[in-house]
């Protein structure tokens, strides 16, 4: 028996690296899977006349699974909509959602274009909105499954990456977005989750011997999209019902769960605090709790 059998996935994203890892994992474990990709490059310009998406599924359904190839555009509202109604009509339900589909257009914030700000928040951001709502709109007509949110955010967002500004904010909008879905679809027997993801695959291959943290490496297979795939997985299943509005993260080799966002130090007035008074409290008190760091705050190598 497979860990999925009987579930249907929807991955967007899923023509190339992680995306396609999490599909073919998913189909090898005993879901229907719906592979998603435009087939763009790593800009979001053009696509790929071999359908990337269809490759997958090639491989899926050579090795006895059951997928689908789609090519919907997730920045495209109304696409999207007949994207889960058309999942639904092809196998018969929705399970799991996974939103991995994402592309970059990196720049100082100096620098930066306006499109390219307003291209990356449309496919990470927009494209997660686009369809976590249809994907919802037929989870609370069906309540009381066993359904799954499971969205890909990033460290580039959780610890500012600098030349990264338009993915950071896209990645903790999708974060803040995850955990509402977390309190406003739990009635509905949905759970909401983030992975933030460390592989090499087209879109960190530019940091090869650039990283100190790390090796990214094709060499690596620590560092190797597979190792991203098992708490995807594992999110995905019937019996992981218990977590919620929660980020994971994995990759080399290391899978972690982070805290969610916890009041670090205050200062409390009985009354209305006056400027001097408040300057200096919160400057002893904050400063000497910054001056204590989590040593597990930044990932290891």
């Amino acid at each position: 028996m497979g860990k999925l059998d009987g579930r249907v996935a929807l991955i967007t994203g899923a023509g190339r690296g992680i995306g396609a890892a999490v599909a073919e994992t998913m189909a090898a474990e005993g879901a229907s899977v719906v592979v998603n990709d435009l087939g763009a490059s790593m800009d979001g310009s053009g696509t790929d006349p071999e359908s990337p998406a269809q490759q997958v599924v090639a491989g899926i359904e050579a090795a006895g699974g059951k997928a689908i190839a789609d090519g919907t555009d997730v920045t495209d509202f109304a696409a999207t909509e007949a994207l889960i109604a058309r999942t639904v009509e092809q196998f018969g339900r929705l399970d799991v959602l996974v939103n991995c589909a994402g592309i970059i257009r990196d720049g100082m914030i100096f620098k930066m274009e306006e499109s390219q700000w307003d291209s990356v928040i449309s496919v990470h951001l927009k494209g997660t909105f686009n369809t976590t709502r249809h994907a919802s709109a037929w989870w609370r007509q069906n309540r009381g499954g066993q359904f799954r949110l499971i969205n890909f955010v990033s460290g580039s967002g959780i610890y500012g990456s600098p030349v990264q500004p338009n993915y950071a904010a896209a990645k903790m909008g999708i974060v803040g977005l995850t955990y509402s879905c977390a309190n406003s679809l739990a009635g509905y027997g949905v759970t909401s989750n983030c992975i933030a993801p460390v592989a090499f695959t087209r879109m960190t291959e530019s940091l090869q011997g650039k990283s100190t943290v790390m090796d990214y490496s094709p060499d690596n297979p620590r560092i190797s999209a597979a190792n991203v795939v098992p708490p995807v997985v594992w999110l995905a299943t019937e019996e992981c019902d218990w977590i919620n509005g929660r980020i994971l993260q994995c990759g080399n080799g290391r899978i972690g769960l982070f805290s969610n966002p916890s009041v670090l130090r205050e200062v409390v007035t009985d009354g209305v605090w006056d400027l001097d008074t408040a300057f200096a409290e919160m400057d002893s008190s904050f400063r000497e709790a910054l001056l204590h760091p989590n040593p597990f705050a930044r990932p290891r190598g």
